[in-house]
């Protein structure tokens, strides 16, 4: 590894910082948003008209952000060089009808979000986080950032067989958080958080609600080499591109336009008006090409000289269950970035994508690694394949690699944050 790339420990700072003031995407955008503002990109409105001046500009939509940079001189027909991720994690989220309860006890009903680890929600203190849209459409972040909500475990004294024969959960009947005593009364939850965000509950006509660990993101190890921190799938590669695209935006003679796209939804399938597979990031582009003076013949030239990096976190091997794992490949915390590898299209990348990502380590002075499943393990996806599908993009499949991903806390070494900023820097400067 380069000395020029040794370990930032600010940056890992940085990024705890990051995680802990967005628990939901609605924050991790807005967080998004303040930070490009203070880099000088200015939000453009998607139903305003666009100019095609050199600069930077983003665009917000729910728990979406876009975010491109046009350097002086960029032609309609300029590639983009684009880093894919995702703003959502595996949570509890808040039914529409959420007051509930019994035996005394008062609960909130929630719907699982994503491919939650269940067990790990268990007797920990939670938060409540996200938005909520006003009768006149206006949304208000709301972040209860303090212990308010419980899923409390059954005592092994009455499951005594539980450590021999594996915790079982039900998800409608065991996942309930409780958040007090007394009876229930419909309407308390909404009022209490319309309170807190300094709302008339009255005026509240909707709302995207969900639980979040209290717990701050903390290093972790005798030498402090780990981060155990929540949402680092996939927070961890926004606020890496985040900071890839800034430092992109200050580099002369810039051959590409550099692209940051943070999707919602990745967890559950990325089908919506703000996920991967929704037109968003087509029409960012496309509106871009256009307002630059181009046509479509521009527009089919720049999309075919266009990389995207779908930036993910992947597995470390696991000292516990290394069985589960490719013999050949062990991918280890603070070894660098990970480049995922699956011929069956679960990943996007080819020999070709191999290349690209290689050559942006080689210029940042970082290690890579890799990553592909068992054989006998079923292999989990990205927004790599949907993006390079829809799009006709080249894509490929990259990320950090992590214990206990889909956890309510997740640990990756402290070093790979700043080490997969520095490979994302490289490959948006080309």
């Amino acid at each position: 590894m380069s000395s020029a790339h040794r370990f930032d420990r600010g940056h890992t700072d940085d990024l705890m910082t990051f995680l802990a003031a967005s628990p939901s995407p609605y924050h991790a955008v807005a967080n998004t948003a303040e930070r490009l503002e203070k880099a000088g990109f200015r939000q453009v409105a998607e139903t305003d008209a666009w100019d095609g001046q050199a600069g930077g500009r983003y665009v917000t939509r729910g728990g979406a952000v876009i975010a491109w940079y046009v350097p002086e001189g960029a032609s309609p027909a300029t590639p983009f060089r684009i880093i894919g991720a995702h703003t959502d994690s595996p949570n509890l989220r808040v039914k529409p009808l959420p007051d509930t309860g019994a035996h005394g006890w008062r609960q909130v009903a929630v719907e699982l979000y994503g491919g939650t680890l269940l067990n790990t929600w268990l007797d920990r203190d939670l938060g409540l986080s996200g938005r909520l849209t006003l009768r006149d459409g206006s949304h208000h972040l709301v972040n209860v950032d303090r212990p308010l909500l419980r899923v409390p475990q059954l005592a092994i004294h009455l499951d005594r067989g539980v450590n021999q024969d594996g915790l079982k959960l039900d998800k409608q009947r065991h996942m309930t958080p409780i958040w007090g005593l007394g009876e229930v009364s419909e309407g308390d939850l909404i009022r209490f958080v319309a309170e807190e965000a300094g709302v008339a509950a009255e005026e509240v006509a909707g709302w995207d609600l969900m639980t979040h660990s209290v717990e701050a993101p903390a290093y972790l190890g005798r030498d402090r080499e780990l981060l155990a921190g929540p949402r680092m799938d996939n927070l961890l590669s926004v606020h890496a591109g985040l900071a890839a695209l800034i430092a992109a935006s200050t580099s002369a003679d810039l051959p590409y336009i550099p692209v940051l796209a943070a999707f919602d939804h990745e967890e559950n399938g990325s089908q919506s008006d703000t996920g991967a597979e929704g037109p968003l990031l087509g029409n960012v582009l496309e509106r871009s090409v256009f307002a630059r003076g181009g046509a479509y013949e521009d527009r089919a030239r720049a999309f075919a000289g266009t990389v995207c990096l779908s930036s993910d976190t992947g597995h470390a091997v696991h000292p516990n269950y290394s069985e589960r794992h490719e013999p050949g490949h062990h991918p280890m915390p603070n070894g660098g970035p990970i480049l995922k590898v699956n011929v069956n299209q679960r990943y996007a990348t080819d020999g070709g994508g191999r290349a690209v990502f290689a050559a942006a380590c080689e210029r940042a002075g970082v290690p890579m690694q890799h990553f592909v499943s068992n054989n006998a393990v079923a292999c989990g996806t990205t927004i790599g394949p949907i993006t390079a599908a829809r799009h006709g993009i080249s894509t490929v499949d990259i990320g950090v690699a992590i214990l206990s991903m889909h956890s309510a806390r997740e640990l990756c070494g402290a070093e790979d944050p700043h080490l997969l900023a520095a490979a994302l820097t490289a490959f948006l400067e080309g």
